[in-house]
């Protein structure tokens, strides 16, 4: 079973997803439902009904298996949203793959970057992890703003990648590898370090996502 630490940077923190956080997240949910909707995985084979509790009892049944780490992000001791470290690979890979939501309230508190960047240090330092990746809908300018400034790379476009609010959506895909952050992401943000430019996306890619298969 993957250990789940809980970590914190100033306000901010990540803690062990519980099943008794189940009733505070569904009101989370419902409470920023316009907010999320549009970002929410969908399935392709019909409608999907959401049962908070046993998501969050798959989420730690993939913990138990040692490939995922269920996280609850919290602002001043407040639920705010969640992060989910997924697709944990080891040896020759040594990679996993980050996805996140906060509710609107805490949006633009630096909380979702400082959530990101704690994950991914516990993953490189923590857990010897080589590579991290986060996939974004492009329309998703929130989400982009992170991995610009935590400085992730941008990989490429995922065409219609994720079954996201009702379609198959495509995706920008971003990624890090420990080499590039010796002293954590966290510090490399926090002290004004991250390349401004890594997560740039080109012109043709953006013409490309804008556009329909």
């Amino acid at each position: 079973m993957a250990i789940i630490p809980t970590l914190r940077d100033g306000r901010t923190s990540i803690r062990p997803i519980r099943v008794r956080d189940a009733r505070t997240l569904e009101r989370e949910l419902a409470d920023n439902r316009s907010w999320l909707r549009k970002w929410e995985a969908t399935n392709p084979h019909g409608a999907m009904t959401f049962d908070v509790r046993a998501s969050i009892r798959n989420l730690l049944q993939h913990a138990r298996a040692g490939d995922g780490l269920p996280f609850v992000i919290e602002y001043d001791g407040q639920l705010a949203g969640q992060l989910n470290v997924s697709s944990v690979t080891y040896g020759s890979l040594s990679s996993a793959t980050i996805g996140y939501w906060v509710s609107e309230r805490f949006a633009g508190k630096g909380v979702t970057p400082t959530a990101v960047a704690l994950a991914t240090d516990h993953c490189f330092f923590g857990m010897g992890l080589h590579r991290m990746e986060i996939c974004i809908r492009p329309e998703n300018a929130p989400s982009l703003r992170v991995v610009e400034k935590l400085g992730f790379r941008y990989e490429g476009l995922r065409r219609r990648y994720i079954h996201i609010d009702g379609d198959w959506r495509d995706h920008f895909c971003f990624g890090l590898t420990v080499e590039e952050v010796p002293a954590g992401v966290l510090r490399r943000w926090q002290t004004g370090r991250a390349p401004a430019t890594a997560a740039t996306i080109p012109m043709e890619d953006r013409a490309k996502a804008s556009r329909p298969l």
